[in-house]
């Protein structure tokens, strides 16, 4: 058996892993114009070293490139989304639930296709946002992170003929498994990745919640809804000294369309491999931490964005006091309640006019209506302010 005493040792080659054992290593690939022998060659160094020259045909024995990079790969891209994505993507989703309840009870005028629309609430609007990061980080977390190891073509075949008597499956899923990794089997020479692609996608979809979250909070700025804190000093706009523009939202928007078209490719490229391998999956396997790094980028300015709203809440009250019209749906449904005849067309003619609908307009349709005091009673307490629903 190996002497358990040194595997302190052998732990310190990546402990003690250093600017200058990178720099041999890539001294070598010089040579060997091959990445995993010249790792290989690495460690067999260290091994002779340390007095175990016995052993080092082991390091990479009945092993392929790909035993090595689809077990290193996944393991780091899972310690990367668990050490740095899940932190930083709990804080915009930890700051917009914060935001959901303190803007729980502001009134606001909907808008679909950009039209006026049954009001709703600000805090409702962005616990819509929420909810559905909530409902992806669930997928998230259900996503496997697969790895492979099985040999040249993945049947273990040289470990076979060498060792016949190993249960070389079950060795080959223990040692994956003591990873914290899903053990991919049956699988060619390469992992098929459709659990990584799985990943990207979900990745994307979460960036693409964000990106719909900028581009709203993009608009309402722009439509007065919220000011933005600006520090001493800071410049707003270069030649217009009136104005804050939302970079904080448009840099985030800018970097999610980026890590965007790279999760895209990646999901869509790595499950599909010639045959038994191609070299394709191991040029963009590289790239995997650069939408990474742009989600990350666009988190923080969405966050820092976020820390700059100020409620400009008179806006508020005025785009919903210049749009009584939204309550001619509360008037209408309330007559269909009753069985009023025709009370679509009744409520057209009042909301088509070229006159604008106001306060004193609902007023007086309500008096012109035959129903009885009790539901006029109903209707006049309509407002657009308190018509927002549940």
């Amino acid at each position: 058996g190996f002497d358990t005493a040194l595997f302190d040792d052998l732990r310190r080659l990546y402990t003690g892993f250093s600017t200058a054992d990178a720099q041999h290593i890539k001294d070598t690939e010089k040579v060997t114009n091959h990445d995993v022998k010249a790792v290989e060659y690495f460690i067999k160094e260290k091994f002779e070293l340390l007095g175990l020259q016995q052993y080092k045909e082991f390091i990479h024995f009945g092993l392929t490139s790909q035993d090595i990079n689809n077990t290193a790969i996944p393991l780091s891209l899972k310690e990367a989304i668990h050490s740095s994505y899940l932190p930083v993507f709990s804080q915009v989703h930890e700051k917009l639930k914060a935001l959901s309840v303190e803007w729980k009870d502001i009134p606001m005028l909907a808008r679909t296709h950009g039209q006026p629309a049954s009001p709703t609430r600000l805090g409702k609007e962005i616990q819509v946002y929420v909810v559905r990061l909530e409902e992806q980080l669930t997928i998230l977390k259900s996503i496997k992170n697969a790895a492979k190891f099985g040999g040249a073509t993945g049947n273990f075949n040289a470990h076979h003929v060498a060792y016949p008597g190993i249960d070389w499956r079950a060795f080959g899923q223990q040692f994956v498994h003591q990873l914290g990794l899903h053990h991919s089997f049956p699988t060619t020479q390469i992992e098929h990745y459709d659990h990584m692609a799985g990943l990207f996608d979900c990745l994307k979809r979460i960036n693409t919640i964000i990106l719909d979250l900028d581009r709203d909070i993009w608009t309402y700025v722009s439509m007065d809804y919220f000011k933005q804190k600006i520090k001493k000093g800071e410049i707003g706009s270069s030649a217009m000294p009136h104005k804050v523009n939302p970079i904080d939202f448009e840099n985030s928007e800018g970097n999610l369309g980026i890590a965007n078209a790279i999760f895209e490719h990646l999901s869509a490229k790595l499950p599909v491999s010639r045959l038994q391998r191609d070299l394709t999956d191991s040029t963009v396997l590289r790239n995997i931490g650069v939408p990474i790094g742009h989600t990350l980028i666009a988190f923080q300015s969405t966050l820092k964005g976020l820390d700059k709203l100020l409620l400009n809440e008179s806006k508020f009250k005025a785009d919903l006091e210049n749009n009584w019209a939204v309550v001619a749906e509360a008037l209408q449904t309330i007559l269909r309640r009753e069985g009023y005849p025709n009370p679509y067309e009744a409520l057209k003619g009042l909301t088509r006019t070229n006159e604008a609908i106001s306060q004193k307009s609902i007023a007086d349709f309500i008096e012109t209506l035959d129903v009885s005091e009790a539901i006029k009673v109903e209707m006049r307490v309509i407002t657009p302010e308190n018509y927002t629903g549940i």
